[in-house]
């Protein structure tokens, strides 16, 4: 009899970030299958009764499938991702996986939702986003002349943005691009933030602007929050006009 397979969202970083619900089913799960430092972020809830399956960067496709024939199994299968699992996270790929069984034989399916890193990483500067977007600077599965794209028409308009994957060690130049991008639009005063390792015990998160945060501080865990143009300081805290 099919099992169940729980896509989880673990939240940006510690414990303290994950939601209830993501903790249950980890707990509950007879096999966990993740990125093997997504396993580690939840390795106080993992126990030796489980099946734990670690996997390596870039075989996102080949866990999902191997999660769903878990869960055909018979198994209750928690499949993790940090942060939220449908924002840049396995859910995608899981449910494409699942609705290739057939109806009669699909097993449960449940997307447990996460706090993502970008809205983490809003919170510790107050409330910057209001209205935003979110892209992945990663090439890896969409070209870079449509994220590109996607960029140039987001500058172009009032909304934060949340840059996810902005570079890393064979990625040097795209955020420089992207700045090249928003300038031709933006303020160069608009704030932008760098946060690092967000809800982990070294986060760091630094405040600069638009024409001087520098790029190469920037690593593969750090968030790119660029404020809107309605954004201003008010007191300690980075603050975007009222919801409309």
């Amino acid at each position: 009899m099919p099992g169940a397979l729980w896509i989880v969202g673990l939240g940006p970083g510690g414990a303290d970030g994950r939601t209830g619900r993501a903790t249950t089913a980890v707990r509950e799960a007879d096999a966990v299958v993740g990125y093997g430092p997504y396993v580690d972020q939840c390795a106080d809830l993992l126990s030796d009764a489980q099946l734990v399956e670690r996997g390596t960067m870039g075989r996102e496709e080949d866990r999902a499938d191997r999660a769903v024939a878990l869960a055909l199994e018979g198994r209750r299968v928690a499949l993790v991702s940090s942060g939220d699992t449908g924002i840049f996270g396995m859910a995608a790929l899981a449910l494409r996986a699942a609705a290739a069984v057939p109806e009669a034989d699909r097993p449960q399916v449940e997307v447990v939702p996460g706090v993502t890193a970008g809205t983490a990483a809003a919170a510790l500067l107050g409330a910057p986003l209001g209205d935003f977007a979110t892209v992945s600077l990663s090439d890896v599965l969409v070209p870079w002349e449509q994220v590109e794209g996607r960029l140039s028409a987001l500058a172009a308009t009032d909304l934060a943005l949340t840059l996810y994957n902005p570079r890393s060690r064979t990625r040097t130049w795209q955020l420089d691009r992207v700045r090249e991008l928003l300038l031709a639009h933006r303020d160069p005063a608009t704030p932008v933030a760098l946060a690092t390792d967000v809800g982990r015990p070294d986060q760091q998160v630094v405040l600069s602007t638009l024409a001087t945060f520098d790029a190469e501080a920037v690593a593969m865990r750090t968030v790119v929050l660029v404020a809107g143009p309605t954004a201003e300081l008010v007191g300690p805290w980075l603050v975007a006009a009222r919801g409309r």
